[in-house]
């Protein structure tokens, strides 16, 4: 698994952390950037997973009303939070990180939706990020 593969899920799993504990999400992160020191074998996908959960604590509103404006069928908060905490961190992929290209900024996060939520989740992040690939800040 490359080290930004390993990046977006340790990402993730701060922000589902945070999502279904009810914490906030800086809190989680000074937890989980804690546990990457004491566990040198992060040190290669840690820096990455930390910018993207930085990014989305800084720029979280927007990617919010961008995912609530795209994804008027189901609302944010009714999304699994597997689902949101996915489509947050692309999303901010999408906008934020020039380094990754759209197409396998979408195909990581529906890698991920496949793997660890429900059957329809792959299909329902791919018609998100797509719509929002479509359309360029």
């Amino acid at each position: 698994m490359s080290a930004r593969r390993k990046a977006r899920k340790r990402a993730l799993d701060v922000l589902f952390s945070a999502d279904v504990r009810e914490v906030d999400l800086a809190t989680s992160l000074a937890d989980a950037t804690e546990q990457a020191r004491l566990n040198p074998e992060r040190d290669s996908s840690w820096p990455y997973a930390e910018e993207m959960v930085k990014g989305v604590l800084e720029h979280g509103r927007d990617i919010d009303e961008l995912i609530r404006s795209t994804s008027t069928s189901w609302p944010l908060e009714r999304m699994p939070a597997v689902d949101r905490a996915i489509v947050r961190l692309a999303v901010w992929e999408l906008r934020h990180n020039p380094d990754v290209p759209p197409a396998v900024c979408i195909a990581e996060a529906v890698e991920l939706a496949t793997q660890l939520s429900t059957e329809a989740s792959g299909g329902f992040v791919h018609g998100i990020l797509a719509a929002i690939a479509r359309h360029p800040e």
